[in-house]
């Protein structure tokens, strides 16, 4: 591997070691307020940010500003004759915390439609990256490039008062979240329909108009479309884009800025790309199985044969619920009524019958249950919308809801730069032999 590459494997692997055996003994006990095992793990379970916006309950699942995913689908307004929120809506009560009237929803969106405009040079970056480049790498590239709009950067270097901070981050924020359904859609317009692109219809709601210049005029496909940006819109602060938006954002970087930096954190494995992850798990089931319609026998078959391999199920398990995914739930209503009979939106729906009492049966899974990626993708291959690798994109442009609306109010209420304390294994052992005080 070469010398200083082998040098370190050597470390690394001691250092694995001696922390296993560290947490073994000492995992419980306390460096200030949190357990060395947190500290070690991820930080799971410490309470160290304030988000407005929504809340995770292990058992009642996300609720944004106190409403549920079923309650939003009822009170937040919707698309003339449609039947799903309109997440112009959502961003409004996240921003504000009350519902918005359809007066206030149709105000909002006027306005991203009067900010829509990305300036050729975006479009210029994103064509410079070779055609086989992932779509979330083209997308945050679009977003840096989108950068030079941003009123932020330019009000903080003339000199602002920081209490007026909040305005020209809202300024930025309502460009951001205007402009990225256009960016996304020339991202996939570019990538798979042989550089073909729709002009926005300015007639359209936001999510609407997000399908219409990506390419589909089914009015259901808007549906899914308004929902599912509804639904991936925010998930409290500590997920890995929140988290990360917010920190970056602590440090007086712009919107633009914050909100690509979360969006890398979504393009990994374990947070946004799980979506891509369900939908090429489902295809090599069905290779294998050389079907595209299998029964839950073979289904749970191939399930317990990817275990075996040291591989997990895409799309089941999360951090904190321990019951179905609500926005899994939302979906499967979704398909019900708009594609009941279609087969692998059925095979989603037999993986979901037979995955939890398999891993339930492995005594080690605090949380068998499906999450919101078991599903979306099933819905999107309904309508057509079978690239895979482009559906982080979409969470992406739902995720800005969510995110920028907490970035105006980490701005308004003054949050401070995030610095939390770190320390070495070494100090650790010092500390537990008795040779050192707790950090201060």
């Amino acid at each position: 591997m070469g010398k200083i590459k082998d040098l370190f494997k050597v470390k690394a692997d001691k250092a694995n070691a001696e922390i296993k055996e560290l947490l073994k003994d000492h995992g419980n006990k306390k460096i200030g307020e949190v357990t060395l095992a947190q500290a070690y793990q991820g930080m799971r379970g410490i309470t160290g940010l304030v988000t407005e916006t929504s809340l995770l309950d292990a058992q009642e699942g996300i609720r944004f500003r106190g409403y549920t995913i079923p309650e939003l689908q009822i009170k937040l307004p919707k698309a003339e004759g449609g039947g799903e929120p309109l997440p112009e809506g959502l961003f409004i009560l996240m921003l504000l915390g009350e519902l918005p009237t359809e007066e206030d929803v149709h105000h909002l969106t006027n306005a991203l439609q009067r900010r829509s405009h990305v300036p050729n040079h975006v479009f210029a970056t994103i064509d410079a990256l070779p055609l086989n480049t992932h779509p979330m790498t083209m997308f945050v590239t679009g977003v840096m490039a989108l950068q030079t709009e941003s009123n932020f950067a330019k009000e903080y270097a003339k000199g602002i008062n920081k209490k007026d901070y909040w305005n020209p981050m809202y300024d930025d924020s309502m460009d951001l979240i205007a402009r990225l359904p256009r960016i996304a859609a020339y991202i996939y317009r570019r990538k798979y329909k042989n550089n073909e692109h729709i002009h926005p219809n300015g007639l359209l709601d936001w999510a609407g108009n997000f399908a219409h210049m990506l390419g589909f005029e089914d009015e259901s496909f808007h549906e899914l479309m308004r929902l599912y940006m509804t639904i991936h819109a925010d998930h409290e602060g500590g997920n890995v884009s929140a988290h990360t938006t917010h920190l970056v954002g602590s440090a007086l970087s712009d919107p633009y800025l914050s909100y690509a930096a979360g969006m890398n954190g979504l393009a990994g494995p374990l947070h946004g790309l799980a979506n891509q992850e369900v939908i090429k798990w489902i295809y090599e089931m069905q290779n294998e199985l050389g079907t595209d319609n299998p029964s839950k026998e073979q289904i749970a078959d191939y399930v317990q044969k990817t275990i075996t391999s040291g591989k997990v199920v895409p799309g089941y398990g999360h951090a904190v619920l321990r019951k179905t995914d609500p926005r899994f739930t939302a979906q499967m209503e979704f398909g019900k009524k708009h594609m009941p009979d279609d087969k692998l939106v059925n095979t989603v729906w037999k993986i979901y019958e037979t995955v939890p009492p398999i891993l339930q049966s492995l005594g080690k899974i605090k949380n068998p249950w499906p999450n919101v990626d078991a599903h979306s993708g099933s819905l999107l291959v309904h309508y057509g919308l079978v690239e895979y690798e482009f559906y982080t994109v979409l969470f992406a442009v739902s995720r800005a809801l969510g995110v920028l609306a907490s970035l105006c109010w980490d701005r308004a209420l003054g949050f401070p730069l995030e610095r939390p304390k770190s320390v070495t294994t070494d100090s650790v052992k010092l500390w537990l032999e008795g040779k050192a005080e707790v950090w201060e």
